[in-house]
């Protein structure tokens, strides 16, 4: 079994947002644009040997990318092989706890992802602090973006330390799942791993063959091969390729297991 901790099924106005030209230009225009149907993702999905995928939405700023409606009904449709991870207006704390609650109450989504980097705050913005609170009595991870933007916005809010730290020791019993390794800061974020109990790092964004070598090192640790999630960030990279390299690591069956599928199961309560 193979778990996708961080993907999205793309909608068009995502696909079509300025501040992904970077990625297009790193991917060689591999990206799509367009609408595509949800079958298109499920089938990387099978062509990647992924299982199951958590897929998230977005709101941003200028409005919402994909919403939280879009991935019900996508999970809807494929139940089995598709896992609702809620996004939310940082503007509106309240409103946004509010959405959360119904999400996971009712709607059997599984976390919250926000983006410092897309709203130019860091993660320790007063804003945040309700949704943290609201994920402790949900008992859901809070998921987010750590290391440089990609997209053609700053990097600054994805900094580990002091960032993701002061939230740890804020919010003790808060699960924080950091997407995209945390490079150029890739130190930082496994001292920040090591140092609290309920903070863990998600590969995507990241070929196995490109992960940083102190993140494998880690991986392959005692304590590490507990605390790093398999993660590709589809579409911007399908699953398939995101394995490249994987056989390389030499990974012991435990750990293996545990990167694919046994720390998103236990991070995600599935």
């Amino acid at each position: 079994m193979t778990i996708d901790a961080w993907a999205q099924h793309p909608t068009e106005r995502f696909l079509a947002r300025d501040i992904f030209d970077s990625l297009r230009r790193w991917t060689g225009g591999a990206i799509p644009t367009g609408e595509i149907p949800l079958k298109t993702t499920l089938a990387a999905m099978d062509a990647g040997g992924v299982d199951r995928a958590l897929i998230s939405a977005w709101c941003a700023p200028e409005g919402v990318l994909i919403s939280n409606d879009e991935v019900a009904d996508w999970v809807a449709e494929a139940p089995d092989r598709l896992i609702g991870v809620a996004s939310v207006d940082l503007r509106r704390p309240m409103p946004s706890v509010r959405e959360l609650r119904y999400r996971v109450r009712e709607q059997g989504f599984v976390a919250v992802r926000v983006l410092p980097w897309l709203w130019e705050v860091p993660p320790t913005d007063a804003r945040f602090y309700p949704l943290y609170a609201a994920c402790v009595d949900l008992g859901i991870p809070f998921c987010t973006q750590v290391g440089h933007t990609g997209p053609l916005r700053p990097s600054e809010p994805g900094r580990p330390i002091p960032y993701i730290d002061r939230i740890a020791l804020d919010f003790p019993e808060l699960t924080i799942v950091c997407g995209h390794v945390g490079y150029p800061w890739t130190a930082e974020m496994i001292a920040v791993a090591r140092k609290h109990e309920n903070v863990v790092i998600d590969t995507s964004a990241y070929t196995t063959k490109r992960l940083p070598p102190e993140l494998v090192s880690y991986l392959k640790s005692a304590s590490g091969r507990r605390k790093v999630l398999f993660g590709t960030n589809y579409p911007m990279i399908a699953p398939q390729h995101a394995f490249d390299g994987l056989d390389a690591l030499e990974l012991d069956d435990e750990t293996r297991e545990l990167y694919l599928d046994g720390n998103a199961r236990r991070v995600f309560g599935l």
